[in-house]
C-alpha cells in the first residue's frame, strides 16, 4: 500500500478531526482502506501459513472502525488516527467479545507502525484462565517467552497494569508470581515508518507476527470460557 499517503492522510485527519474534512476527504480514505484491506487479506494468508487457525479469519471484520465511540468518552473527537486490524483465530477482534490471542497492527497519524501478538488486558474471566493456565503449564510460558526470536524482537511482556502484589488467591510466594502479577499477555515493537520504511511491509508484518507466534499459541492452550466444563 501507498504508505506515505496513509500517514498524510492520518496526519491531516488529527489536525481536522471533523465530519465535514471527513466527508470532503471520504475518496482518499475510501482508496486507502482498500489498500489496507489487501495488506491485512495477504497477512492473515501468509501468517495462516504458520498458524493455520486464522486462515478463516474474514479480512474485512478484521479491520477496526475508523469511527470512535465517544458516547462515554471525554475526548469527543470523532475518528481515530490510526488504520489498525486484529487477526484471530475466533475472527473476533476484541478480548472484551472474546477474541481470545491476536496479532495486531496499526499505522498512526505520527508514521508509526506497531506490530503486537497476544493478548491486551483481557477481561477478568479470561484473566482467570490465563492465569490457572501459567498454573498448570509455567515452563510452557516461559519457553515461548525466552526464545530468541521473541526476545530479540520484543523483549518480553508488556507490563502496563501489572499488579504490584499477588492478586486475590495466590501466594506471594508463588514460584511464578511474577507471571500471574500480569494483567497483559502482549508483546509489541514499534517502527517509525518515516524514517524506516521497509522495502517490503507486508513480509516486515508477517515477520513480526512469525516471531510473536510462540505466545500467540502458547495463549490458545488456556480454554476460553465457553470451554469450561
Amino acid at each position: 500500500m501507498h504508505v506515505p499517503d496513509l500517514i498524510g492522510y492520518l496526519s491531516e485527519l488529527e489536525q481536522s478531526n471533523n465530519r465535514a474534512w471527513f466527508v470532503m476527504n471520504k475518496p482518499r480514505y475510501d482508496i486507502l482502506r482498500a489498500e489496507f484491506l489487501e495488506l491485512v487479506t495477504a497477512l492473515i494468508r501468509d501468517i495462516g501459513k504458520q498458524d493455520p487457525a486464522v486462515l478463516g479469519c474474514n479480512p474485512a471484520k478484521a479491520l477496526f472502525r475508523i469511527h470512535r465511540d465517544a458516547r462515554f468518552a471525554k475526548d469527543k473527537r470523532p475518528y481515530k488516527t490510526t488504520f489498525s486490524a486484529a487477526i484471530t483465530a475466533t475472527g473476533l477482534k476484541k478480548p472484551s467479545q472474546g477474541g481470545g490471542p491476536a496479532y495486531y497492527f496499526h499505522i498512526d497519524s505520527k508514521g508509526m507502525l506497531l506490530v503486537a501478538g497476544g493478548e491486551y488486558m483481557p477481561p477478568p474471566e479470561r484473566l482467570r484462565r490465563i492465569r490457572q493456565a501459567i498454573d498448570a503449564d509455567p515452563a510452557g510460558l516461559r519457553k515461548a517467552l525466552a526464545g530468541k526470536r521473541f526476545r530479540s524482537r520484543f523483549g518480553g511482556l508488556q507490563e502496563e497494569g501489572k499488579l504490584a502484589r499477588a492478586p486475590k488467591g495466590y501466594d506471594p510466594g508463588h514460584p511464578d508470581i511474577d507471571l500471574i502479577r500480569n494483567k497483559n499477555f502482549i508483546a509489541w515493537t514499534e517502527t517509525d515508518l518515516r524514517r524506516q520504511l521497509p522495502a517490503d511491509l507486508k513480509k516486515e508484518i508477517v515477520d513480526q507476527f512469525r516471531d510473536a507466534w510462540p505466545l500467540v499459541s502458547w495463549l490458545r492452550s488456556a480454554p476460553q470460557a465457553d470451554q469450561a466444563s
